[in-house]
């Protein structure tokens, strides 16, 4: 049995019923906050919640660090999904990174390095971007982990906001942004993003914003999901069960969402059908 299962989540059949369910985690390379090293604790956190994409930040692999295991892999492998993965950081055989996993049909469209500030920043930063089909629709996820540096932050959210990433042609509604952006709302680096992305947190009328870090008594909400105007947030939660406290130093964020029609989505905007390109 896992353990921590919260008792208001409703089972999901084989064929991906209910409603859609994203969550990002920094595992901190699944390093407890108890100093016990274990993947397999994180996959039990994550698994309690049946996410249908699941978006990971700081994991290890074949780090000496860590006992050299691949940690997105056996992630995925326990939760019975498929990995992309971006490392980050690569010296010889040893990486360090961000990974999505799904068990939707998806592929990877983009994974890259973000820029520093103009010299050399302590913890290279990167992105990933795969395109997962929820329900019929293709759904843009991006998960991404910035820089600890204020003009760090900001050169890489010019990036991401550049033709690079979300004003890339392919990048088209519905869009998911998430991750750990190191940035509170008050920065101007959230400001930024939360002008062209609508923050899942702050849309979500049954729950009020709650932060992610430290995981032991969380005061800061740094971890975010960043929607397009297509995402109809339902409800969003920060995982506060015994387990999520201790296998790392960041709490996971879930978010449970459906994804608005076009013809919908035009009717609300007030905007006549436009066709799309083929």
């Amino acid at each position: 049995m896992l353990h921590g299962s919260p008792a208001a989540v409703e089972p999901r059949d084989d064929e991906g019923g209910g409603v859609p369910r994203i969550l990002t985690y920094n595992v901190r390379r699944c390093l407890g906050t108890d100093g016990l090293l274990s993947p397999e604790r994180v996959a039990e956190v994550i698994a309690a919640y049946e996410p249908d994409v699941v978006a990971l930040q700081e994991l290890d692999v074949r780090r000496a660090r860590t006992g050299g295991v691949d940690q997105a892999h056996m992630i995925a492998e326990t939760l019975g999904m498929q990995m992309h993965f971006h490392a980050s950081l690569r010296v010889m055989e040893e990486e360090y990174g961000n990974a999505i996993l799904t068990h939707r049909p998806s592929h990877l469209v983009k994974a890259e390095g973000l820029p520093g500030p103009g010299w050399r920043p302590p913890e290279p930063r990167g992105a990933l971007w795969a395109s997962v089909n929820l329900g019929g629709s293709d759904v843009q996820v991006i998960n991404t982990h910035l820089g600890l540096r204020r003009r760090e932050r900001l050169a890489q959210i010019d990036r991401l906001l550049s033709r690079h990433w979300l004003e890339h042609p392919a990048c088209r509604e519905p869009i998911i942004l998430l991750g750990d952006f190191n940035a509170s709302p008050r920065s101007r680096a959230y400001q930024r993003l939360a002008a062209c992305l609508q923050d899942a947190q702050m849309v979500s009328r049954l729950h009020r914003p709650r932060p992610s870090f430290p995981s032991w008594l969380p005061v800061l909400r740094i971890d975010h999901v960043f929607v397009s105007r297509s995402i109809k947030v339902l409800r969003t939660e920060t995982v506060r069960t015994p387990q999520a406290r201790i296998a790392s130093d960041h709490l996971p964020l879930l978010v449970e969402f459906q994804v608005i029609p076009s013809a919908a989505l035009r009717s609300v905007l007030g905007r006549p059908a436009v066709e799309e390109e083929v």
